[in-house]
């Protein structure tokens, strides 16, 4: 997850890393990164790891085979914490399974474990840079699953957009590619590009998140220092 930050390499008191975002000419611009190590991943872990899908798009439906997460939390510190905790001794933990617990809400637990670590690095980058954020612009394969992005939505309570080409990655690289040779002619253009695919709105009360994310939390600091 990054935040630019313009020209000013805003160091970070949060545990963020400040990088390089790009450099255009003379001009140099930042940002704060926040590096989690895995997220979509654990989808995979689902299907590879624990056979509960076939493939990856199947796990959407899993999820949404239950009206919600059943007070099932997984933290996915399969080789540790990223950011902002840091915990190279962190492992994989799953909290709240019942007799009741189903392989629907391990899927959902799994997928609010993506949207809650982003969450993390959100409230980390807003206490760093100081600036409020009005929207989160998401890309790359999950985008695509409708669950994990109204439910990102929810958790931050704010737009989450979608643009119509996601794997915006490989296109940034293309952009500037294109600058450097003269096919673009400033970054204007590059705005000129960018197209909404699809947004996502908040839609959970105030409460209901409080909640959630504080038991996320608490999940969090369980899995620390499981290896001694």
């Amino acid at each position: 997850m990054l935040q630019n930050s313009g020209t000013r390499a805003v160091p970070s008191s949060n545990r963020l890393v400040t990088t390089v975002a790009w450099k255009i000419g003379d001009v140099t611009e930042y940002a704060l990164e926040g590096s989690v190590f895995v997220g979509g991943a654990v989808v995979q872990w689902l299907r590879d790891g624990l056979g509960l899908i076939r493939r990856s798009e199947e796990v959407e439906a899993l999820a949404m085979s239950v009206p919600d997460n059943g007070g099932v939390y997984f933290v996915p510190a399969f080789v540790g914490l990223g950011a902002p905790h840091w915990d190279s001794y962190a492992r994989g933990s799953m909290f709240g399974l019942t007799r009741g617990s189903t392989a629907g809400h391990l899927a959902r637990a799994s997928l609010e474990s993506i949207a809650y670590q982003v969450a993390d690095l959100l409230d980390a980058m807003r206490r760093d840079s100081g600036a409020s954020v009005q929207e989160l612009r998401v890309d790359g394969g999950a985008a695509a699953n409708d669950c994990l992005m109204q439910f990102q939505s929810d958790i931050l309570n704010l737009p989450v957009v979608s643009p119509v080409t996601k794997e915006t990655t490989a296109l940034g690289a293309a952009y500037v590619a294109g600058l450097a040779v003269g096919y673009y002619r400033d970054t204007d253009d590059l705005r000129a590009n960018w197209a909404v695919g699809r947004t996502w709105t908040p839609n959970m009360d105030e409460e209901t998140r409080e909640s959630l994310y504080k038991t996320w939390k608490k999940a969090v600091r369980r899995s620390f220092d499981w290896i001694e």
